[in-house]
């Protein structure tokens, strides 16, 4: 258990200083009701501008404006990011020589492709807890970031893949004659697939989608899109969490040439599939390229970890076989106004379930906190992230010793 002060505590809100980061981590209105819980809010200089919140949006509900980021670090006894350590790879290091021994830092750290931040964070004697770690239970919904983000991610890429496009997605019966909708095809239907589905159904286009979890069929029905079916095993296609498992390359070969037939009727694709801590695996090839009509638009949201699409650009929009490749960065921050408003609730609640009368009490009997953790005390408690770093188990330590 760690409990940080037993009154007073302080909790600091950073600006953001990631390069095209607008989130910011907690909202006003969330201020408002840590300070109604009595608690010390302190944030930085402007550090909501940019989704739309002012330094007097936030005295105004009792949070105290600081200039100078060193005091910040150093009177705070919680410090709240949206990219903190791992996920910032721009200028963490500057934070990291701030953080102090027993200082609790929350934010989202990318601790699968990034488990070293963990040991580094674990080093100066802080504790950090990654909220892309929140286990997937009906208990930890309200503290899911990454469902959050992602709702905000499927929306945005299918207005990015309707601007790319040079048609429109609803039918139209007009004195000139009549517009056909656009088709549209999401590929990999988790929160974002499913928001893209809704989203592109909403605007009028015709909509399916594919997963390679069986049990995906009944939400895509449910968003009002069809279901893509092909002739593959797909018993083991699902893994903890309800995250798609990594598959064979015999697997996504025998699915790539049945899906080159769906892809070569489509306007526009959008493809999602994502595998924690891994690279994306290549759902487009140069060949399926090929046979796309020349002028349709792929979105590829995986473009950040590495992408789905072979000729996939990160942060650019290229043209290859006359199909323009669209691979955005943090789309979320896209719509950073309500992206903050999300991430803000879902820190609020996690903060509300570790504060206890004013204290931080971290007890690691439960699930989330066990799940979230992954510096404390001098050490990398949480197990899978202890393996990725090769070192041996901390019961095994203690045994040795």
């Amino acid at each position: 258990t760690l409990i940080i002060k037993e009154n007073d505590v302080i909790i600091g809100i950073t600006r953001e200083l990631v390069t095209g980061e607008n989130r910011v981590s907690l909202c006003p209105d969330n201020v408002q009701s840590l300070v109604d819980k009595g608690l010390e809010l302190w944030i930085e200089q402007n550090a909501g501008a940019q989704a739309g919140f002012s330094d007097e949006d936030y005295t105004s509900v009792g949070a105290k404006v600081v200039s100078d980021r060193d005091e910040l670090f150093a009177k705070s006894d919680v410090i709240l990011q949206v990219q903190s350590f791992g996920s910032n790879t721009e200028n963490a290091d500057d934070d990291l020589k701030r953080l102090k021994s027993k200082q609790l830092v929350i934010g989202m750290m990318d601790p699968l492709a990034q488990p070293q931040a963990a040991q580094q964070v674990a080093d100066t004697g802080a504790t950090a807890i990654a909220l892309e770690m929140v286990p997937r239970i009906s208990r930890a919904q309200s503290m899911d970031v990454l469902s959050s983000m992602a709702t905000l991610a499927g929306y945005r890429s299918v207005l990015l893949g309707a601007e790319a496009a040079p048609r429109i997605l609803p039918m139209l019966m007009t004195a000139a004659g009549t517009l056909q909708p656009a088709r549209v095809l999401i590929m990999g239907v988790g929160v974002a697939g499913l928001q893209a589905c809704a989203t592109a159904k909403r605007l009028g286009a015709v909509v399916e989608a594919y997963d390679v979890r069986p049990a995906a069929r009944e939400q895509i029905i449910s968003v009002g899109a069809t279901p893509v079916e092909l002739d593959l095993p797909t018993e083991s296609s699902e893994g903890a969490g309800g995250y798609a498992k990594k598959q064979s390359e015999e697997f996504l070969r025998m699915q790539r040439e049945q899906m080159t037939e769906v892809v070569a009727r489509q306007d526009i694709i959008i493809t999602t599939a994502a595998i924690p801590g891994a690279k994306s695996p290549i759902l487009v090839t140069e060949d399926m390229l090929k046979a796309m009509k020349t002028g349709s638009v792929l979105v590829d949201l995986a473009a950040e970890r590495g992408g789905n699409c072979e000729s996939t650009q990160v942060g650019k929009t290229v043209v290859a076989h006359g199909v323009t490749i669209v691979g955005p960065e943090n789309l979320a921050s896209d719509a950073a106004f309500h992206a903050s408003q999300m991430y803000g609730n879902n820190i609020q609640t996690l903060l509300e379930l570790i504060l206890e009368e004013g204290q931080i009490n971290l007890d690691f009997e439960d699930e989330i906190v066990a799940g979230t953790v992954i510096a404390h005390g001098g050490e990398v408690p949480h197990p899978y992230m202890r393996k990725l770093l090769d070192l041996p188990s901390l019961e095994n330590e203690s045994q040795g010793k």
